[in-house]
C-alpha cells in the first residue's frame, strides 16, 4: 500500500514551497486527499503534516530541513523535487512517508488545480529539454513530458465552469511545450483561443532556447485577447561567455532579439526576467553586462538569484565567487532594477485600464489586473473574477494603485 492509499480519514497539514508547478501539485494533492475523506487542519491538530518540497536553491533547501525537523513529533510525508534527488539529505534529519510527484499525476485526472477561486493552474508539462549545468530541478523532474493537448484543453474547460477568470499555464518550461510530441505552444495556444467563455491566460516561464525556434508563431499566438501581454524569459545572464558555462543554449543577443521581436509587435507588452549573480567564474565585466542587459531590455519585473551550489550538478567543481560578491551583485542589480520600476511605473499614473480580480489578499482591498498583467491593488472589496476598468493613482515600485471608475464589461 502506497503512502496516499495509506491516509484515510485523517487530520492532514499541507505546506506547498517553491513554482507555481509545485504548488498546484499541492492542490492536486488535497483534492485527492479530501476525496478519501481526510480533513485539513492547523498544523497543530494535524495528524500528518505534508511538506510539498522545493530544492532550487541552498537556502530551500535548508527552510525545507528547518521545517522538517519542526514537525519530528507528528508523521511526516515529504513530496515535491526534494525526496527525488536528495533522500539522504532527509534521512539525516527524518525517516519520513514520501508521495513522489508521478503518484499525484496517477491519480488526478486533470493537470491543474484551482489555486484561489478566481485562478486556475494548468500544467502543461513537466521536465524541460535543457541541460543547464547548475539546475537540480532538471534532474528531479526529468525529460520533457508534455500533456495532450486534449488533456490540457479539457482541464482550462473544467476549470473556468469551475470560476476561474485567469488559467496560469505552468511547467519547468513552457515553451518546450509539444517538443516530445510532435506539436508546439502556439498550436496549444491556438486551441484555447477557440475555448468559449471570459477568462484570461497567463503563459508561464519560457527558455529562450525554445522559444527562438517558434518565436514567429509565438508572437502571432499572443494576439489573441484571452493572453495576458506578458512574457517570462530569464535571461539569466548577460554575459555571453558565463551563459555557455550555464548551458543555457542561447545568446544575450537571441535575448534581445525575443524581446525586440515581442515589443514590435506588442508595444505594451510587459516583460519580466531572472538573473543568477555570483556564477562560477563571473568576473566584474561580466556581472556589469547583465547590468546592461537589464538596461537594454528593461523588464518590470525582475527575479535575482544569489548562485548556490546544487548536489548532482556539473558547476559545483567549478571556483565559486566569494559570498560577499554575490551579495553585492545582487544589490547592485536590484538597485537598477527598482529604477527601472520607477521610470515605468510613474509614467502609468493617470491612465485608466480595464481589469479583472484575480484575488483578494488583504481584507477589504483585492489584487486586479490589466491585460499586461501589471501587479495592481484597489481598495475596495470586489468579486473575484469581477471585471471594470480603473484609473492608476499611484505607484508602489513594485504594485500600482488604482481607483475603480466603473464595474462591469472591461473592455479587455
Amino acid at each position: 500500500m502506497n503512502t496516499i492509499d495509506r491516509l484515510q480519514r485523517k487530520k492532514i497539514h499541507i505546506e506547498s514551497y517553491g513554482c507555481t508547478y509545485n504548488h498546484a501539485d499541492g492542490e492536486r494533492l488535497i483534492r485527492i486527499l479530501t476525496n478519501q475523506d481526510c480533513v485539513l487542519v492547523p498544523p497543530e491538530e494535524a495528524e500528518v503534516v505534508i511538506i510539498n518540497t522545493c530544492t532550487v536553491v541552498g537556502a530551500t533547501e535548508r527552510r525545507m530541513i528547518r521545517r522538517m525537523m519542526h514537525f519530528r513529533d507528528k508523521e511526516v510525508v515529504v513530496t515535491g523535487c526534494m525526496p527525488l534527488v536528495q533522500m539522504g539529505a532527509i534521512n539525516m534529519v527524518c525517516t519520513p512517508q514520501v508521495i513522489y510527484p508521478d503518484q499525484i499525476a496517477e491519480r488526478s485526472p486533470y493537470p491543474g488545480a484551482i489555486t484561489h477561486d478566481a485562478t486556475g493552474v494548468v500544467q502543461v508539462a513537466r521536465g524541460c529539454p535543457g541541460r543547464c549545468s547548475y539546475c537540480i530541478t532538471r534532474l528531479a523532474r526529468g525529460p520533457l513530458k508534455s500533456y495532450r493537448q486534449d488533456d490540457v484543453i479539457r482541464t482550462i474547460r473544467a476549470l473556468t465552469e469551475r470560476g476561474a477568470k485567469e488559467i496560469q499555464l505552468t511547467g519547468q518550461d513552457v515553451s518546450a511545450w509539444g517538443r516530445d510530441i510532435g506539436q508546439s505552444l502556439p498550436d496549444l495556444m491556438q486551441e484555447i483561443s477557440e475555448i468559449p467563455g471570459s477568462f484570461y491566460v497567463r503563459v508561464g516561464m519560457m527558455n529562450p532556447a525554445t522559444v527562438i525556434g517558434i518565436l514567429d508563431d509565438l508572437i502571432d499566438a499572443f494576439a489573441d485577447e484571452k493572453f495576458f501581454r506578458f512574457i517570462h524569459i530569464p535571461v539569466q545572464s548577460g554575459s555571453d561567455a558565463v551563459l555557455e558555462r550555464m548551458k543555457r543554449g542561447y545568446s544575450a543577443e537571441d535575448f534581445t532579439g525575443i524581446v525586440d521581436a515581442f515589443r514590435e509587435r506588442y508595444p505594451e507588452i510587459r516583460l519580466s526576467t531572472d538573473f543568477i549573480v555570483g556564477f562560477p567564474g563571473e568576473d566584474d565585466e561580466e556581472f556589469q553586462k547583465s547590468v546592461g542587459i537589464l538596461h537594454r531590455t528593461r523588464p518590470t519585473k525582475v527575479n535575482i538569484t544569489r548562485y548556490s551550489e546544487r548536489p548532482l550538478t556539473e558547476s559545483p567543481a567549478w571556483k565559486d565567487v566569494p559570498e560577499y560578491v554575490k551579495k553585492r551583485r545582487s544589490r547592485e542589480l536590484n538597485q537598477h532594477a527598482d529604477r527601472l520600476y520607477d521610470d515605468a511605473y510613474n509614467r502609468l499614473i493617470g491612465r485608466e485600464i480595464p481589469f479583472v480580480v484575480t484575488e483578494e489578499r488583504v481584507r477589504g482591498t483585492v489584487t486586479v489586473r490589466d491585460p499586461s498583467y501589471h501587479n495592481i491593488v484597489i481598495r475596495e472589496t470586489l468579486p473575484r473574477g469581477s471585471e471594470g476598468r480603473a484609473v492608476i493613482t499611484e505607484n508602489r515600485r513594485y504594485y500600482l494603485i488604482a481607483k475603480r471608475t466603473e464595474c462591469g464589461s472591461s473592455g479587455f
